[in-house]
C-alpha cells in the first residue's frame, strides 16, 4: 500500500514520450534476442553506447539512420521503421502533436500568420531565434528535438504526392526583425525561393487594409486525401484541433476574404523582395 503512490507518482513524472518508450523496449526485445549486448549494438550501427543507451530506455529519440541500420543488424524486418514517424512526431512540442498527425495525410493547407513566418517557411536560423524566445527558456535537449522536428516537417512542402499550400501573411510580419536584421534578411530570400515551388502560394495583407479576419488571430485550415476538413488553432502555448463542421466552414470563409483582402501573389512577391532589401 505504501509503495503504490510513489509508484504512481513516478509514472506521473516520467516525461518520456511513449512513442520513445516503446520503441527502446523494442529495441531491447530484438537486441537480446539477436543475443547482443548494448555495447554490441553500438559497435553495430556506429553510436556510442551512450546514445544506444539512451535511445534504448527511451530517454532520447532515434533518428531515420539510427532505425535504418538497427533495423537491419537486429533483423526487425521492418518493425522499428514502422516506428519512426511516431518517434519524430513525439519531437514536437506536445500541444501540437495531434495536428501534426493529420498534418501529415493533407492534400492542402491554409494558413494565416500575423505575427511570425510560419514554421514551415523558417530558416534554421529564424527557427532558432523563435525557440531562443520561449518562456519558459526550453532545456538545450528539447530545444534541439523542437528544432530539428520543424526542420524535418518541411519536407511535406516537397513531398509526392504535393500538398497544395497558401500561406497569408500580415505585413508586419516582413519587418519584425526575429534573430536580427541579418537573420530576418536571409528569412525573406528563403521565403521568395519557396514561392517558386508550384505548390507554394505566398500573399501578404497589407498593414493599411484596415478591419479583415484576420485580425481575430492566426489560423489553419487543411485538407486530408479522404476530404475531412481540419480547422488548428495556436496561441500561447496552446494548440487546438477543430473538426465541428461548422466552426471549419467559418474558418474557410474567413480565409477565403483574407485571400481576396491580401496582395496578388506578384504583388506579394515584390513587397518581400523589397523588404528583403531594405
Amino acid at each position: 500500500m505504501g509503495r503504490q503512490p510513489k509508484q504512481r507518482q513516478k509514472q506521473q513524472n516520467d516525461d518520456r514520450p511513449e512513442a520513445w518508450r516503446c520503441y527502446g523496449r523494442l529495441v531491447k526485445l530484438f537486441r537480446e534476442q539477436a543475443g547482443l549486448t548494448q555495447p554490441d549494438l553500438a559497435k553495430a550501427v556506429g553510436y556510442s553506447y551512450e546514445q544506444t543507451s539512451s535511445i534504448e530506455q527511451g530517454r532520447r529519440p532515434a533518428k531515420a539512420v539510427f532505425t535504418e541500420t538497427a533495423d537491419r543488424v537486429l533483423s526487425a524486418r521492418g518493425a522499428l521503421l514502422a516506428l519512426q514517424e511516431e518517434v519524430e512526431l513525439a519531437k514536437l512540442p506536445r500541444f501540437f502533436q495531434d495536428f501534426a498527425k493529420i498534418e501529415i495525410e493533407a492534400v492542402s493547407r491554409f494558413a494565416y500568420e500575423p505575427q511570425l513566418v510560419p514554421g514551415l517557411l523558417q530558416t534554421e536560423e529564424y527557427a532558432r531565434a523563435v525557440f531562443n524566445g520561449h518562456v519558459p527558456q526550453l532545456e538545450p535537449e528539447v530545444f534541439e528535438q523542437h528544432l530539428e522536428a520543424r526542420m524535418e516537417r518541411q519536407k511535406l512542402l516537397t513531398r509526392t504526392p504535393k500538398v497544395q499550400f497558401s500561406f497569408v501573411l500580415w505585413e508586419p510580419v516582413l519587418r519584425n526583425p526575429v534573430g536580427g536584421v541579418a537573420v530576418l534578411k536571409q528569412q525573406l530570400r528563403h521565403l521568395l525561393k519557396l514561392t517558386e515551388l508550384p505548390n507554394v502560394e505566398v500573399q501578404v495583407v497589407s498593414e493599411s487594409s484596415g478591419m479583415h479576419p484576420g485580425n481575430s488571430g492566426p489560423m489553419v485550415l487543411l485538407e486530408t486525401a479522404e476530404h475531412r476538413q481540419v480547422g488548428y488553432l495556436e496561441s500561447q502555448g496552446i494548440g487546438s484541433v477543430i473538426t465541428d463542421p461548422a466552426t471549419v466552414s467559418a474558418f474557410g470563409l474567413r480565409y477565403g476574404k483574407l485571400r481576396s483582402r491580401a496582395l496578388n501573389i506578384e504583388e506579394s512577391a515584390r513587397l518581400i523582395e523589397h523588404a528583403a532589401g531594405a
